[in-house]
């Protein structure tokens, strides 16, 4: 009834699943979702323009960079967090690394030691054209270039 339509939405279909217990060193490029319970050592990529989500367990962890249109955090990332959707920082969540996002939530008792890195702003700011080539040498700036 109540909640039951959010449940249905944030429903992940988990294509690779690294078990309690199980340590991976190297990277891994995933397509769908990813669930770590054990450990990684090395980068976790999802395909490029995949709607894809990473879940990492209160007792997964992963020492490398990490990227995903969705990222749910309660257990440890040493490393960059990309998220081109949104990051979900449970309480449990530990990051030591900046933290890319559109969107994000995050739980009381979460703990995230870097920045946190808002991206339609950054977007903005990389898309803008660089005006300064097209300009001649001093152009637009008072008393350089110019005999007054």
């Amino acid at each position: 009834m109540f909640g039951s339509d959010r449940k249905r939405r944030d429903a992940v279909n988990i294509q690779t699943l690294i078990g309690a217990g199980t340590r991976v060193r190297g990277d891994i490029d995933f397509a769908g979702g990813c669930h770590v319970d054990g450990e990684v050592v090395g980068h976790l990529r999802a395909a490029d323009g995949d709607v894809s989500t990473l879940c990492i367990s209160e007792g997964g962890r992963v020492e490398g960079s990490v990227s995903a249109a969705r990222v749910v955090l309660n257990g440890m990332v040493q490393g960059d967090v990309h998220a081109a959707e949104r990051v979900e920082l449970g309480a449990t969540a530990r990051v030591v690394g900046n933290v890319h996002y559109r969107l994000i939530e995050m739980a009381i008792g979460a703990e995230v030691n870097g920045k946190l890195v808002h991206q339609i702003e950054q977007q903005a700011l990389l898309q803008q054209p660089d005006t300064r080539e097209a300009l001649p040498a001093g152009a637009g700036t008072p008393g350089i270039g110019r005999a007054d």
